[in-house]
């Protein structure tokens, strides 16, 4: 929602719970999918000498 034309902090924080209140229920994550799925990845070091 795009609040930057209301200026009086109040009147936003209001329009934003009621947009907040009318979106859409979010779908619940499927049984197979992973918690973690979305996260960025750790790319795994090289094993052996240190490098400094």
């Amino acid at each position: 929602m795009n609040t930057k034309h209301i200026t009086d902090k109040a009147e936003r924080k209001k329009a934003k719970r009621k947009a907040r209140g009318e979106a859409p229920a979010v779908a619940k994550r499927a049984a197979d999918v992973a918690r973690g799925s979305q996260k960025r990845k750790v790319r795994k070091l090289a094993k052996g000498q240190r490098k400094r």
